[in-house]
């Protein structure tokens, strides 16, 4: 990959790492003010705490994409940067900056995406598992 490109990916990476913790910084310092509140009837305590738990989502999605980010770094560092986990072919240039820490190429996560989606299907019941065969020696 060429350089130019690569030192792109570097700092939109490092930028996109730095908006995130900034945001975590200021949810942090915003938990901490809520928590001074004092004298909040129930349904102000039961909105807060629903607040909470959302912001305690966004921070763990958050923290995925941090390490995400932190290992796209990685990666450039290492030569590795750019090249499919799968099948080890290189990333299309239009998606590294369109998802600057993807790991896939597009063929190999549509494939991943579909092998999930047929796991749901049998984790739900809805799939060709074993359940839904019937034994045809038993008759």
């Amino acid at each position: 990959m060429r350089k130019t490109f690569l030192k792109k990916m570097r700092t939109t990476l490092a930028g996109q790492k730095q908006q995130i913790l900034m945001q975590l910084d200021e949810e942090i310092r915003e938990g901490k003010e809520s928590e001074l509140d004092a004298g909040m009837d129930t349904y102000d305590l039961a909105s807060e705490e629903r607040e909470r738990e959302i912001h305690l989502i966004l921070s763990d999605r958050d923290r995925d994409k941090l390490q995400a980010i932190e290992n796209a770094l990685e990666r450039i560092e290492e030569g590795e940067y750019g090249i499919c986990e799968d099948c080890e072919e290189e990333i299309a240039q239009a998606r590294l900056e369109a998802l600057p820490f993807t790991r896939l190429c597009v063929a190999c996560q549509e494939e991943r995406e579909k092998e999930a989606r047929f796991q749901r299907r049998i984790d739900d019941g809805g799939g060709f598992g074993r359940s839904n065969l019937v034994d045809l020696d038993d008759s």
